[in-house]
């Protein structure tokens, strides 16, 4: 075999979710593995579903998940282009393609003419399920000849092309995931190739577009492995060689059922708002349903790329557990550069109002202090909102569980020493703040959790938190005078 090309062929019918995302992964790490071609292809042939955006939805939730693809469908200033000599790929562009392979189909006698209308494909499949049947296409128009059809379709009739089965044949494939599968055709239906809008299938378009661009790999969700036979026999009456299968594992709930929009965040740009990056979100994704052979759970997308194998991909569901997303995220989190982070927080800081871009523009290195003091412990960006607002207001909110603390009878001895000391100078830069609370000790003799405690609660209004230096050299002289003065008239009195 030449040279591996993998696609990822979505339909635009709304946001990428986040088992397609895996899908897309997956078929990103084999292609660059293998030094291999990534293609995106448009499946847009159900134009029912289209839905306005959702190419666009779909390039950039990729382009920010750092899967890079070779040819396909791009955007480049603010436009829909395609790149590649195997195009058009986006498939309504396709249909004079789809039509002449409808119409070999029909000359060789592989596919037929049906006129059946919807009532009458009701009918029978209620009838079949009384029976306790399959459900499946009676073959009522195979037998009508193809100049009959023609004269059908003159006057008007509406119609739809079939693929005609053989009867009783055994259809053999071998999955990269699942092994050797036989099925055999009388479990099939006559599965509709070209639908009466003039629009081909999903099942016919995939064929052509996957042969005539050269795919050697499809890798897809297990959903379409009962479709699989339909096209192996497609390829095999086009005489077309067939490429390699991957099914893929469905990606399920801690309930083990698939993941879907009523149970929760499904949606690429769901998890992009809450603010996981890109890193955290794709590392965790690759896990749900592989594993390198070292089992190592932190991996950039170079890593992934070289230990990537379908070998170590699952046969059974895998389970997307929010808990180790967020452990796996709020690594990345730590890990990041302080600037990162902080740009990264500045959108979610700016919407609560806590800043403007006056105030990053003049307080940026404050800012990157704040937050990484706060980051540890983070598992997406939206929290950086409730871990700093403390920071905002001197009124100070003392959390329930710190009020009796906070009412220790040092405090107003401790807050008073704080005020004289605070006197004697200008501004409290680093240095001076890491040596505060030892000169508060020499002035009141209370050390230990006695002086800690309360003077936290006071400034900060919780028993724990970030390093107390830090808060002491952010907060700075004037707002330490504020909140003391605030806690005794609203606490202490």
């Amino acid at each position: 075999m030449g040279e591996f090309r993998l696609r990822f062929a979505p339909s635009p019918t709304g946001y990428l979710h986040i088992g397609g995302l895996r899908t897309a992964l997956y078929n990103h790490l084999f292609t660059k593995h293998n030094n291999g071609k990534f293609i995106l292809r448009i499946e847009d042939t159900d134009q029912t579903r289209y839905v306005e955006g959702a190419i666009e939805n779909l390039i950039n939730a990729l382009e920010w998940s750092g899967i890079e693809y070779d040819e396909g469908v791009f955007i480049e200033d603010g436009k829909i282009v395609e790149k590649g000599e195997y195009g058009p790929y986006i498939q309504s562009k396709r249909l004079d393609i789809y039509k002449k392979y409808v119409d070999k189909l029909i000359e060789q006698g592989d596919a037929y003419y049906c006129f059946c209308s919807k009532e009458r494909l009701d009918s029978v499949r209620e009838e079949q399920k009384i029976k306790g049947l399959v459900p499946k296409y009676d073959g009522f128009c195979r037998n009508v000849t193809l100049e009959e059809a023609k004269e059908r379709i003159e006057n008007g009739e509406e119609y739809v092309v079939r693929l005609k089965f053989p009867k009783n044949k055994d259809i053999k494939f071998h999955d990269l995931v699942r092994g050797d599968i036989v099925i055999n055709t009388d479990d099939i239906d006559d599965q509709v190739l070209l639908k009466s809008d003039g629009y081909p299938t999903y099942h016919m378009a995939v064929v052509v577009d996957d042969h005539l661009m050269n795919i050697t790999h499809i890798v897809r969700g297990e959903e379409w492995l009962p479709s699989t036979p339909k096209h192996i026999y497609l390829y095999e009456v086009l005489g077309w060689e067939k490429p390699t299968y991957v099914h893929l594992p469905t990606v399920l709930n801690k309930e083990r059922k698939k993941l879907s929009k009523r149970q929760g965040d499904v949606a690429v740009g769901d998890f992009r708002e809450k603010g996981y990056l890109p890193e955290g979100l794709v590392n965790y994704l690759a896990l749900v349903g592989w594993s390198p052979e070292d089992n190592e759970e932190i991996l950039s997308m170079e890593d992934m790329i070289e230990k990537f194998s379908f070998e170590r991909v699952a046969k059974t569901g895998g389970i997307f557990d929010k808990d180790k997303l967020d452990w796996v995220n709020g690594h990345y989190i730590r890990e990041e550069p302080i600037e990162r982070i902080t740009d990264l927080s500045i959108p979610y800081m700016k919407e609560a109002n806590l800043i403007d871009d006056k105030f990053v523009k003049e307080n940026r290195e404050w800012l990157e202090i704040l937050v990484d003091i706060v980051r540890e412990g983070m598992h997406h960006m939206d929290e950086i909102v409730d871990r700093v607002q403390f920071m905002f207001t001197n009124e100070v909110e003392v959390e329930t569980d710190a009020v009796d603390t906070l009412k220790d009878e040092g405090t107003l001895t401790i807050l008073e020493a704080m005020r004289e000391e605070l006197s004697l100078i200008e501004k409290i830069d680093e240095e001076y703040a890491a040596s505060l609370m030892k000169k508060i000790q020499k002035r009141t003799g209370i050390k230990g959790k006695k002086l800690f405690m309360p003077t936290r609660v006071a400034l900060a209004g919780s028993l724990h938190g970030p390093e107390f230096a830090k808060i002491i050299y952010l907060l700075g002289k004037q707002n330490i005078l504020e909140r003391i003065d605030y806690v005794e008239n609203n606490y202490l009195k």
